[in-house]
């Protein structure tokens, strides 16, 4: 079996796994909902400010522009001031917060399925309570991180913003399986060792890790492209029977499959994550995937090294 076929069969291994754990499918929608929920205690505040305008008003949203900073037209950006300042950095980290905790609670309902265990949303959120103190310290280790990185990029110039940018995504590979991590390491709370922990993985996986993306990324190119030649047979039906009809209910059909791939993609990635993870911590294959799907790349790396 070549890599890439192999890459194809995780997947749909990982599609297996949502179709008998489909309340999977339903964390990532919940999780969208209570995010903008969230989103809105950050808004609120702003949109009520007592201005002397109503919220609908663009000379409401004016002054509160100016209080928070202001706005450059020969650099055409913002510039924000201590209290924009503050303001962003809040909730940048409470957006790190958010995304870790969601993270964690659905990916330890996955790899409960991936044990064969039952799946439950609020399972999910229970156990992440469990795992406050972790996720909170590497909340703040990553976000600092963050803004440090986001801090030298603004200050340097054009190669060194594309060093600093190398840096940030070496930084975002090795955090990958952080978030498994956390969930399968109850003894303590250490960023770094969570850090730590994710490169280890990252190394010994490496190899499936990038199959397995280019694969999944693959899938998702050729569905877009036959989902293009739909379109294009649709166009030309359309000018045959001379009617818009059939176009506008292909475009409909086309868009809704497209959301509903991309989304299954989505989620059928974080699956196939875990899974990885499993298997690289714990030499362990997970139901449904299979040993020689996952094998190949520790086989060839413990080639080289015994060369």
């Amino acid at each position: 079996m070549s890599k890439f076929q192999r890459s194809w069969a995780l997947f749909k291994c990982s599609l297996r796994v949502l179709r008998e754990n489909p309340k999977l499918l339903l964390f990532p929608i919940v999780v969208s909902i209570l995010t903008c929920v969230i989103a809105l205690f950050f808004i609120a505040p702003l949109a009520f400010w007592n201005t002397g305008h109503t919220f609908l008003e663009a000379e409401h949203w004016k002054i509160v522009g100016n209080h928070l900073g202001s706005w450059s037209e020969r650099t055409g950006g913002a510039h924000p001031n201590m209290l924009g300042l503050a303001a962003l950095a809040a909730v940048y980290m409470v957006s790190v917060f958010l995304a870790t905790f969601f993270n964690v609670a659905f990916y330890n309902e996955i790899l409960h399925a991936l044990n064969g265990q039952s799946v439950s949303v609020r399972g999910g959120f229970r156990f992440a309570l469990t795992r406050l103190r972790a996720i909170v310290m590497w909340s703040l280790f990553t976000g600092l991180v963050g803004l440090a990185i986001k801090s030298l990029e603004e200050r340097v110039g054009w190669l060194g913003r594309w060093i600093v940018r190398l840096v940030g995504i070496a930084w975002s590979v090795a955090c990958v399986f952080v978030v498994p991590a956390i969930v399968r390491q109850e003894n303590h709370a250490n960023p770094l060792r969570f850090l730590k922990s994710s490169a280890a993985v990252l190394r010994k996986a490496w190899g499936e890790s990038l199959i397995g993306y280019v694969g999944l990324q693959f899938g998702g190119w050729l569905a877009l492209g036959i989902s293009v030649v739909f379109l294009g047979l649709a166009i030309f039906l359309s000018v045959v029977l001379q009617t818009i009809w059939v176009v506008v209910i292909a475009g409909v059909v086309w868009l809704a499959g497209l959301i509903v791939f991309v989304y299954l993609l989505g989620v059928a990635g974080q699956v196939y994550r875990c899974a990885l993870y499993i298997y690289a911590t714990e030499g362990v294959v997970p139901e449904p995937f299979e040993t020689d799907q996952m094998e190949l790349a520790w086989k060839v790396k413990a080639a080289r090294k015994a060369r």
